[in-house]
């Protein structure tokens, strides 16, 4: 049978479990996780956090991780600026990056979410408001999230994948895992 792990990943954490060829090394997966054989199911940016999954079976792996799939993928999402009707229209209809238009997204506002404290924390700019979003894709381009509220002039502070299908990082504190 398949091992499935649901991994909080902390900010600044490399979504693999070495960090060679560097000359400072960074945080990894390893720091968190001794379970051999396990691999992550795509990636997770190290300026985001929340839920990696992880698998020993490569076919599940894959199907985790390829947008042909298209298994939704959930992030709340703080950005920049109070987000309108207009831009959050945008959004579920697609925007056009460098690299093609995106799918259309699940987007709405949500109210601040009970989270747990990012270390460091975000730079928060006394005259200019934020807020929070709730955002679904079904792709995974690189950095897309952060580059999708940026085209639609909401630039992204703070990224945290809450779920990925039916799984979801709730209960984890950063750096916890689980059995899934």
């Amino acid at each position: 049978m398949a091992r499935l792990i649901l991994f909080n990943k902390p900010y600044g954490t490399l979504s693999q479990f070495t960090d060679r060829g560097t000359a400072d090394a960074r945080a990894t997966l390893s720091a968190f996780i001794d379970l051999p054989g396990v691999y992550p199911a795509g990636r997770l940016d190290r300026d985001s956090e929340g839920l990696l999954v992880l698998t020993d079976d490569g076919r599940l792996q894959a199907r985790i991780a390829d947008p042909k799939f298209k298994l939704p993928k959930t992030y709340l999402v703080q950005v920049e600026g109070e987000v309108g009707a207009d831009a959050l229209e945008r959004l579920r209809v697609g925007v056009m990056l460098k690299d093609g238009p995106t799918r259309p997204a699940e987007v709405a506002r949500i109210a601040d979410p009970a989270l747990w404290p990012r270390d460091p924390p975000i730079r928060v700019r006394a005259n200019i408001p934020d807020c929070w979003l709730r955002l679904t894709i079904r792709e995974g381009r690189n950095r897309q999230v952060r580059r999708m509220t940026a085209a639609v002039g909401h630039p992204t502070l703070r990224l945290i994948r809450w779920s990925i299908g039916d799984w979801t990082v709730a209960g984890l504190a950063p750096g916890e895992w689980r059995a899934g």
